[in-house]
């Protein structure tokens, strides 16, 4: 289970989270929404002591993320898959090295032959087999984010955290990449949080839904206690959502 508990953060003047506070039980698959800006990917940047909240505390079941020093929390992020907006490859290497750059500093519990082997395996859950050689150039939007998720899954994680996934695809692709990430959550059994402004990767993927607004989480629900709200702001968040796609 992970809980974000009174959470506030600020950069300068801005302040981003105001009081957030969430709790993600083990084994569903949360989706976060809310507008550009909001503070979503932020949030979940903290879960894995990327960023270090102002006042608040994060726990990962027992684990208080926000007290940890680097080597616990290098400990903590083996346990976490994390898919970055835009996928985050690195152009001068290959899709393999790409794969491989979380066993970096475990290289010697691995062969160079176990290490091609995991990569090779997580091409395979990710739809693009035989891609190893590649550079993120030869690649399309939709392949890029895969290849970020094999990479996401090479440690396999107990939780993967997904910022924005469908960013920048078309429909077709977005629809792709959801149906992606629901099979991965149901096969691996891991616990998934999904942040996006995309109300078709709610229906699509979500447990559970939390809705952030102004800094704070505003809704917490299923998809059908969202969809049927009859607040203001959610449903002017889905109408202008729906419009958008």
């Amino acid at each position: 289970m992970i809980e974000l508990i009174d959470i506030y953060k600020s950069f300068g003047e801005n302040k981003v989270l105001r009081g957030t506070n969430l709790v993600i039980e083990t084994g569903e698959t949360i989706v976060v929404i809310g507008r550009s800006g909001c503070g979503k990917s932020v949030l979940i940047k903290h879960i894995v002591g990327l960023l270090i909240p102002d006042s608040g505390t994060v726990k990962v079941e027992d684990l208080i993320v926000n007290e940890m020093n680097q080597k616990q929390l290098y400990q903590l992020r083996k346990r976490f898959g994390f898919l970055f907006q835009g996928a985050a490859l690195f152009d001068s290497m290959t899709v393999e090295e790409n794969i491989s750059l979380p066993l970096a500093e475990s290289r010697n519990e691995y062969s160079n032959s176990d290490i091609s082997k995991l990569v090779e395996e997580k091409l395979e859950m990710v739809d693009l087999p035989g891609a190893q050689q590649l550079k993120p150039a030869e690649l399309s939007g939709g392949m890029k984010k895969r290849v970020g998720l094999a990479r996401a899954l090479i440690t396999n994680p107990d939780y993967i955290l997904y910022d924005e996934p469908t960013t920048g695809l078309d429909p077709i692709m977005s629809d792709s990449i959801d149906t992606l990430i629901k099979e991965l959550t149901d096969n691996l059994n891991v616990t998934s949080v999904v942040v996006t402004h995309d109300m078709y990767s709610v229906k699509n993927v979500a447990n559970k839904v939390a809705m952030m607004n102004e800094g704070i989480i505003y809704f917490v629900g299923s998809q059908e206690e969202l969809i049927n709200s009859d607040d203001a702001i959610i449903q002017e968040f889905i109408k202008r959502t729906e419009v958008k796609n």
